[in-house]
């Protein structure tokens, strides 16, 4: 079974918005620390942002400015605010718990072009 559903993903225009859910099978309180990760062809998988239990974030250094991770605990689901896309944020992006399960679901494609 699939323990987070990632959603939201799309084509969008370089300079564009893009909001992804993140739906967790189980209460997200249990994780004190989850996280945004995203792969391109041929690359490694990469941290985005990560978000504490208590609502402290950190972000990967091309992305501080321009996403927001968010998360909702009664919702059991977490967000990530996507503005001024560039093409190379163009992924799948996956959410996880950090430190990540060794299984990854399906993840939600974001293609940045124009």
């Amino acid at each position: 079974q699939a323990q987070f559903v990632e959603s939201g993903g799309g084509l969008v225009q370089p300079g564009g918005s893009l909001r992804l859910s993140c739906a967790a099978s189980v209460p997200i309180l249990r994780f004190r620390l989850m996280g945004w990760y995203r792969q391109a062809p041929g690359k490694q998988r990469e941290l985005v942002a990560s978000i504490t239990s208590g609502g402290s974030t950190n972000y990967a250094d091309s992305m501080k400015g321009r996403f927001a991770i968010s998360r909702d605990n009664a919702k059991n689901t977490m967000y990530l605010q996507m503005n001024s896309l560039k093409p190379e944020d163009t992924a799948v992006y996956y959410c996880n718990k950090d430190p990540p399960y060794t299984y990854w679901g399906q993840g939600t494609q974001v293609t940045v072009s124009s």
